[in-house]
């Protein structure tokens, strides 16, 4: 995976004029489907808060969770060896190496992003080459370079975005081991407080 300082593979997402929460959670506007990958279950109550949630000590982490989509989404590209990752400037676990750091970032509203480009395979790495080999948080932004998909991990909801094809989302709600919903970025998603 490579620091791409050219950030011109990003402005279809500038361009899209989706509105600003609802392009760093769901991509941009367009795709014929969307859906929501749970990270945790949605909240049960009003006021509900994420450490109200018992989780399982075999729980898998957020990456390993976006992982398995992601490796589920490369059957739906005709790109998967060609595909770019945002990665968020403010993760404190997750430093922005140091080319990224002198190079332009990724503007987008309320987020500024540095923007790598490689093989979608190269998401099992992601911890290795961004945490030193510990847990990190999954891209903020993955998409194939034929924008046949769009993958969003926002530091703030409990769950991932995605834009796709009605067959992909399909796929991954289908998808055993993965809690994937159906969703309409244009309503309220569940959140916690």
């Amino acid at each position: 995976m490579e620091f791409v300082a050219d950030n011109t593979a990003t402005d279809w997402l500038l361009r899209s004029r989706t509105p600003d929460m609802r392009l760093i959670t769901f991509g941009p506007a367009g795709f014929e489907a969307y859906a929501r990958l749970r990270f945790i279950r949605d909240p049960l109550r009003p006021g509900e808060q994420e450490a109200d949630v018992h989780l399982p000590e075999d729980h898998p982490s957020e990456i390993d969770q976006s992982r398995r989509a992601l490796h589920l989404l490369a059957a739906f590209t005709s790109t998967p060896l060609d595909c770019y990752f945002c990665l968020w400037e403010g993760y404190s676990d997750t430093p922005l190496p140091a080319e990224a750091r002198d190079g332009p970032l990724v503007e987008l509203p309320h987020r500024r992003f540095a923007l790598f480009r490689g093989p979608l395979r190269d998401i099992d790495t992601w911890e290795a080459d961004f945490g030193g080999g510990h847990p990190v948080a999954p891209p903020a932004f993955v998409w194939p370079a034929d924008r046949s998909w769009c993958f969003t991990a926002d530091v703030d909801p409990h769950w991932a975005g995605i834009g796709a094809g009605r067959d992909a989302v399909d796929a991954l709600v289908a998808a055993p081991g993965l809690d994937v919903v159906p969703a309409d970025p244009s309503e309220p998603q569940p959140a916690y407080r």
